[in-house]
């Protein structure tokens, strides 16, 4: 058996790994998009360390685009096979991969439109998009969804399970028991692990023990210094922007997962009482649409949340919520001078209507930017977070006069001393690949992992292939 490393390979995007059976039958896991900024990007997304004519089964982790971003793309150059998740992934996957889709389509139409004179002088074509949205409904068409905590067969010769990763509605681990033979092999890939005690999900729940584990990294280098949401810190910051300073908070928040997370901390402060008075705005249709997809599947929901379902039917929405769907209303947003908050995405501020916020709001000292999760530091969130004092956004430079604050407290992403409690003990474990993290903070864990007890892990490279036995 073997195991190619294809993405997300000392680097927090593109997860892809691809176990080939020595009958020659192909699992991928994950299919997910080069998220950043370069031009390496856009070739990373054009390039393929398989054929995916050859790929006979995919089994997606959950819906976060860096994870199932490029499975149209996969469906369009020739993949046939069915798409294994849970049932919430696949409610999530309608309607990302759509906007993904969407967002493609935009963003390529402005490259050709800005750069086609000057392509053409180098002889070179415009750019096509990796997939448009008539690719969507067909790859949907391959999705089959199942439940966490069950065997299930993908091929007479492979059984796979999902454990509740409690990092995104419908995020799971997944272990692999596969038959060579007279052999049976556990491979086990922890997808995105979450952190104990998060708001709306269930706490992460521990894998089985396996002889290979596919592991990511993202915060290997590093112990959160605070628990999950940390409402009170929330609230001065809220207080000082937008009471004293009469500005606005803007928060860079994912679509899926973070701003539902944000919403039911604040709907939770408006029903205690202690949510001062200001508007509050979600502007991004398919937070909308993600918040719509949350409500359909309670069977995610930890016990605080079903508890709290008793006294508030609608854990995200109050009385001075607003979910904006039309450029228009986006469009006001800026030309108003009231305080207000704004939740916007991407999260890493590197695309979506985040970057116009930016762009009208970083040069009033009234203002906030409040970051709430990992941002890759070659992105705008990224270098907002190292301190920068200048963006350039749309061609143009800004000096980075608002405030900026981060509450790593809403990460996702489980830290170095969470993914040792997830991981639990691994007696029978041979190898261990680290997946999903900068090269630097792998080398960091690695040694922190060594000083836990376990030996004999790796951070491959991006085309590596490793034969296990």
């Amino acid at each position: 058996m073997q195991i190619k490393f294809c993405g997300a390979a000392q680097n927090v995007t593109g997860s892809a790994h691809l176990i080939t059976l020595d009958n020659g039958y192909r699992v991928l896991l994950d299919c997910g998009l080069f998220q950043g900024k370069g031009r390496h990007i856009w070739d990373w997304n054009n390039t393929w360390h398989f054929d995916p004519k050859t790929v006979d089964a995919l089994i997606l982790s959950h819906a976060h685009i860096d994870h199932s971003g490029r499975v149209p793309q996969l469906v369009k150059k020739g993949f046939s096979g069915s798409i294994h998740c849970t049932h919430a992934t696949r409610s999530l996957c309608s309607i990302m991969l759509l906007d993904s889709a969407k967002i493609q389509e935009r963003d390529v139409a402005w490259y050709n439109k800005k750069l086609l004179k000057k392509r053409n002088r180098k002889g070179k074509k415009p750019r096509v998009p990796l997939y448009t949205s008539k690719d969507i409904t067909p790859t949907l068409d391959r999705f089959v969804g199942y439940g966490y905590d069950r065997w299930f067969k993908i091929h007479e010769d492979i059984e796979v399970m999902f454990k509740d990763a409690g990092h995104l509605l419908g995020s799971a681990s997944v272990t692999l028991k596969i038959k060579e033979g007279e052999k049976t092999t556990l491979v086990g890939f922890t997808g995105d692990i979450g952190r104990p005690e998060r708001p709306i999900l269930r706490d992460p729940s521990g894998m089985p023990e396996v002889d290979y584990l596919i592991c990511e990294s993202t915060y290997g280098d590093k112990d959160h210094e605070t628990k999950p949401e940390q409402s009170d810190k929330f609230l001065e910051i809220l207080e000082k922007t937008c009471i004293q300073n009469k500005g606005k908070l803007i928060i860079p928040a994912f679509s899926v997962g973070r701003t539902q997370e944000i919403v039911y901390m604040m709907d939770k402060l408006e029903t205690g009482g202690k949510l001062p008075k200001i508007p509050v705005y979600v502007d991004s249709p398919l937070s909308v649409n993600a918040t719509q997809v949350y409500g359909s599947h309670p069977e995610c929901f930890d016990d605080a949340l079903n508890e709290y379902l008793l006294i508030d039917d609608n854990p995200f929405g109050f009385n001075d919520l607003n979910y904006i769907r039309s450029v228009d209303e986006s469009k006001a947003l800026n030309a108003s001078q009231e305080p207000a908050v704004i939740i916007s995405s991407s999260g890493m501020m590197n695309a979506g209507r985040i970057r116009h916020h930016t762009f009208n709001n970083i040069e009033n000292e009234k203002n906030t930017f409040l970051i709430v999760g990992y941002c890759s530091p070659d992105t705008a969130g990224g270098m907002l977070r190292d301190g920068i004092e200048a963006l350039k956004i749309f061609g143009e430079w800004k000096m980075v006069k608002a405030n900026i604050e981060v509450m790593d407290s809403f990460s996702a992403h489980a830290d170095r001393k969470e993914i040792i409690d997830f991981l639990g003990k691994q007696d029978r474990l041979k190898k261990m690949f680290l997946v999903h993290g900068e090269k630097d903070t792998q080398e960091k864990f690695i040694t922190y992992l060594g000083q836990n007890g376990f030996d004999n892990v790796i951070a491959p490279e991006v085309g590596k292939e490793f034969t296990v036995d």
